[in-house]
């Protein structure tokens, strides 16, 4: 289709009238939601919600509201009864870490990981990214209660991240997006592997079979080229049940199913007969606009179709819906005090704030001295220190680590929580400044202009 044939479908839609909802809400609302930047905001207004509800005259209905219990029955059977902080955390944030999993197998896929030179340097410094805040974490709470928490620092809210580097514009290399994009995404799986290992309590092998099997059932499926969407939603349900009873983080079952997802397209080739009808405007029948339909949406990979689906949901919906209901800490002198004398916190804040950009920039420049890998173009050290700092935004795998590190046998928060809860948000803060400081130091790059390095 003609763009020409585009403007004119766009300016006949609702949308692009001259109506003033159109005009003053509809269009600058499809606008901000486009941007770069647009999850991260609203993940900082969920955020602002939260701390002003938990420290105002109606904090009792916060904790009232997240603590309160939903339960699911068929017949005398109780299937499901978890509090509504529960069912955001082991439930909608399953969609989030499923869209990950999409992330990583696109990137394994066709992406920069699938490149062993391209994907080295990004590797490289997310592992130092990871390997260095912990130590910082682990040095500081030695012999202290909620030592085990080191996986809090090593994460990084891409959100967040991403929303810093795109304020700042031009200014930015492209290729220092897409590097702070890979490494990330390494780092969710660093992340991911640290929650399945480490942070699951007490396993009941029997549920834990039945994820397993229904899991080969999906593989088996795949093989045999089923491609209908309706059954591996019935079974991705019934896996996330089975993978929730069994004590493995539910989340895991998101990823799994992600990593599960064809990358490649059911049709290698497109071959659209009927379609010059249409644009001529020819009249055509039905089935033959099905057909082209199906051939459309089968030249797309399945994980670009959904995370192109699930996405929208998961950054406007789902991540802001678990800021809104994990990062609600009562301020008080006294819980500020508790949390500057606590290790822990001191331990996240410096795990994030001095740990992840120091072993971001160092994995990379000895990666580069040792010439196993290169630096992206117009890239320079100070950026790699600059998008290092802004990788300390741990926020949102930070907290969502945290809830898992800093809870009792029975599955209650500690009262160090809070202190770690403190110890993130500061240090996301601290992480978000100081990464845009230095790389507002940076040097503007010209995208445009030719180089030749020798």
């Amino acid at each position: 289709m003609s763009s020409e044939s585009s403007i004119k479908v766009r300016d006949e839609a609702w949308s692009g009238s001259d109506n003033f909802l159109a005009k003053a809400f509809a269009r600058p609302m499809v606008k901000f939601v486009a941007q770069e930047a647009a999850s991260g905001v609203l993940l900082l207004i969920a955020t602002a919600i939260a701390l002003f509800w938990a420290n105002s005259i109606w904090s009792d209905s916060y904790h009232h509201l997240w603590e309160t219990k939903l339960t699911l029955k068929l017949g005398d059977t109780k299937i499901l009864a978890e509090s509504l902080e529960h069912i955001v955390n082991d439930g909608l944030m399953v969609l989030f870490f499923f869209v990950i999993g999409l992330e990583i197998k696109s990137e394994i896929t066709t992406g920069d990981l699938r490149e062993p030179r391209v994907a080295a340097l990004p590797v490289m410094a997310a592992i130092g990214g990871m390997v260095l805040p912990a130590l910082f974490f682990v040095a500081i709470t030695a012999g202290n209660p909620g030592a085990n928490g080191w996986g809090v620092p090593m994460a990084t809210d891409i959100a967040f991240a991403l929303g810093v580097l795109a304020l700042m514009g031009p200014r930015i290399p492209q290729k220092l997006k897409l590097f702070l994009l890979t490494l990330a995404i390494v780092d969710d799986i660093g992340g991911i592997l640290v929650i399945a290992i480490f942070y699951t309590n007490s396993i009941n092998y029997q549920w834990l079979s039945v994820a397993l099997a229904l899991l080969m059932v999906v593989i088996m499926l795949k093989r045999f080229r089923v491609w209908y969407l309706p059954v591996y939603i019935i079974l991705g349900i019934i896996i996330w049940y089975a993978t929730l009873e069994s004590g493995v983080h539910a989340t895991i079952a998101g990823v799994i199913l992600g990593l599960l997802t064809p990358a490649k397209p059911l049709l290698a080739k497109r071959t659209f007969e009927g379609l010059e009808d249409i644009v001529s405007g020819e009249v055509i029948e039905s089935e033959e606009v099905k057909e082209i339909g199906w051939l459309t949406r089968e030249s797309v990979p399945m994980t670009t179709r959904l995370a192109h689906t699930l996405s929208p949901w998961t950054s406007f919906l789902v991540i802001p819906l678990f800021a809104l209901a994990n990062a609600g800490i009562t301020f008080s002198s006294e819980s500020v005090g508790k949390a500057l004398d606590s290790p822990v916190a001191w331990g996240i804040v410096a795990g994030l704030v001095v740990g992840k950009p120091l072993g971001v920039f160092v994995a990379t420049y000895l990666a580069v001295k040792t010439k196993l890998a290169s630096l992206p173009e117009n890239v320079t050290f100070l950026h790699v220190l600059g998008g290092g700092a802004v990788a300390g935004i741990g926020f949102t795998l930070s907290l969502f680590i945290a809830k898992l590190a800093f809870v009792d046998d029975e599955g209650k928060p500690l009262p160090i929580l809070d202190a770690a809860i403190f110890g993130v948000l500061v240090a996301s803060i601290a992480a978000a400044i100081i990464g845009w400081l230095i790389l507002r130091a940076c040097k503007p790059v010209d995208e445009n202009a030719t180089t030749h390095t020798h």
